[in-house]
């Protein structure tokens, strides 16, 4: 084998174990009906299938980077790889939920040790003026696995099963370890020292784990809940304490010197709204397409999979010349691009075309593409070399971290705009039904009760007309038995059968008005989210102006080195 041939295969393998965890942050999310149904669960258990991972890998990527650092990120690399396919194999096999959420949160601390050494062995098979193409590639893959989960889980669920997400790991495990047993050299951070910063590892962990755990479960405890407050408030103090330890210490897990680059704070910052603008455009999307559009899980999966595939595109190309021209502009365009695509979302209503949908997120792709690949290299670029590790923990940090805040925030300012839209919806219901003359008074005070009863969520589901239809059937056999049995009269018989049927006539004429209404209401409630989260992710634009030095022009260059 010739040593391009190696350099290839090498980086195949370090780019595999990338793909695989970070895929495995968004794949499943498609699939949790398919897993409640199969183990009986609720939906506030399954979900932790998704938060296990979340919360585990936002927690350990620090560490992680650092301990990879320390003791060799070939062998951390390994061992994140090993336990990963493991942990996706037992996942598979799960006899109960409680068993998949542990293993669940293995994979999360596996995928923790896997994404940030990436980076770092990436940068060794390569000289230093191809590290802009290999950081375009790195963000293409990146892009690609961050985005296409809904894709390729919906594919994989619909044509085999909800276990095949997992088993798809496996070969690709395997095949990651072989190749980086064989052909990738071992690599550490020259200035690291052995000495484990005890300290330091406790107070992040905690700290992240409070902060993310607060953001997870923000809807269910309420934002002013005490025990949210309580969470924050332990997590920024456990934060706190982590910044005194690594400044006080000689030795410290992160050198408080890579946070005085304000270029590198701007370029994690950056990535912070890459993530929750990833959030906005998968997550709600997916539900905007099953709830509003009426598709199935595989049909939003492919519709959604536009979003990665042309990010990937536009990331391998603005890599390179990111890295020639700069990345602050390249940034702000794309953050523009993301925050423009989500605010056109808010146009879509049922009736939308799939090419509206398709080009609105190919828009997204764009925007994740000229952002994910230039921020990243900035970030590598803006450090020295040895700590590219820890940069890179820290980088994909928050991006987690945006991802968390964001599905947090866009479920919140959802849910408090369809209970707004919906109350006004269903005081227009209410006025109709009470106005209509055909209806009798028992009829409407059903009607009405239901109506009232009618909560709209990602869970709930209305009674359909058949339904309606059907329970007017029961009460019309039931009253006609009550009539026979008192040996009614013909005539009598015949009015209880003339006025039921009036009832169904008129139903089956206002239902579909109802219909209208409730989805006109949710379709403004998406609509009004959008907006909302487009005009909270403009700070990304800022953000992305300070991701990179400024270039001078070559003259100016030229000038300096003659001085």
């Amino acid at each position: 084998m010739n040593k391009q041939t190696k350099t290839v295969m090498s980086f195949i393998a370090i780019i595999l174990g990338f793909f695989m965890a970070l895929l495995d942050s968004t794949i499943v999310n498609i699939a949790l009906p398919e897993m409640s149904k199969h183990y009986g669960a609720s939906v506030e258990n399954i979900s932790w299938v998704v938060n296990g991972y979340n919360l585990a890998f936002a927690v350990f990527i620090i560490t992680a980077a650092r301990l990879a650092d320390q003791f060799g990120r070939k062998k951390i690399f390994l061992i994140g790889v090993f336990l990963f396919t493991l942990a996706s194999l037992l996942c598979g096999i799960s006899p109960n939920v409680e068993t998949l959420i542990v293993l669940r949160v293995i994979q999360g601390l596996a995928g923790a040790i896997v994404v940030p050494v990436t980076v770092p062995l990436a940068m060794e098979l390569f000289p230093r003026e191809k590290h802009g193409l290999v950081i375009g590639l790195w963000g293409a893959i990146s892009g690609l696995a961050a985005a296409s989960g809904p894709a390729l889980g919906g594919i994989l669920t619909d044509k085999f099963n909800w276990q095949s997400i997992f088993f798809v790991n496996v070969p690709l495990g395997v095949i990651t370890l072989v190749l980086t047993t064989v052909l990738i050299k071992e690599s550490y951070d020259g200035t690291a020292t052995k000495r484990i910063d005890w300290g330091g590892m406790a107070s992040i962990t905690a700290a992240m784990f409070c902060i993310t755990y607060a953001l997870i479960k923000s809807n269910d405890f309420g934002w002013g809940s005490y025990k949210t407050i309580s969470l924050f408030a332990t997590g920024f103090i456990a934060l706190i304490l982590f910044f005194v330890i690594e400044v006080k210490s000689k030795k410290p897990m992160l050198p408080v010197s890579l946070l005085k680059i304000p270029y590198f704070d701007g370029a994690a910052l950056t990535l912070f709204a890459v993530g929750a603008g990833i959030m906005n455009a998968s997550f709600l999307m997916s539900f905007f397409l099953t709830q509003i559009m009426g598709k199935t899980v595989l049909q939003a999966g492919l519709t959604i999979a536009v979003m990665p595939l042309v990010s990937m595109v536009f990331s391998s190309v603005a890599g390179p010349l990111s890295n020639k021209f700069g990345s602050r502009w390249f940034a702000a365009a794309g953050m523009s691009a993301i925050i423009f695509s989500i605010y056109l979302f808010s146009m879509l209503d049922s009736n939308s075309s799939q090419i509206d949908i398709m080009w609105r997120l190919a828009v997204t792709g764009m925007g994740l593409g000229m952002t994910m690949a230039p921020v990243m290299s900035a970030s590598v670029r803006n450090v020295p070399k040895e700590k590219i590790g820890m940069s890179s923990g820290i980088t994909n940090m928050t991006r987690a971290l945006g991802a968390v805040l964001g599905v947090a925030i866009i479920v919140t300012v959802l849910n408090a705009n369809t209970t707004n839209e919906i109350e006004k919806t269903k005081n227009n219901i209410i006025t109709m039904i009470n106005s209509d003359n055909v209806f009798n008074s028992q009829f409407k005070q059903n009607l009405l009760s239901q109506i009232k009863n009618t909560t709209v969520s990602r869970d709930s589901k209305r009674a359909t007309l058949d339904q309606i239809i059907a329970n007017i059937d029961l009460q019309e056999k039931s009253a006609l038995s009550k009539a026979t049995l008192a040996k009614a009269p013909a005539p009598q018989i015949n009015k209880i059968r003339t006025s039921f049927e009036s009832q169904k006539s008129e139903t089956r004429k206002v239902y579909p008005t109802i219909e209208t209404s409730f989805k006109s209401g949710i379709t403004k409630a998406f609509s009004n989210t959008f907006k909302i989260s487009s005009l909270i992710l403009l700070i990304g634009i800022l953000f992305a102006l300070f991701s990179d030095r400024a270039r001078r022009k070559p003259e100016e260059l030229s000038l300096q080195m003659q001085e």
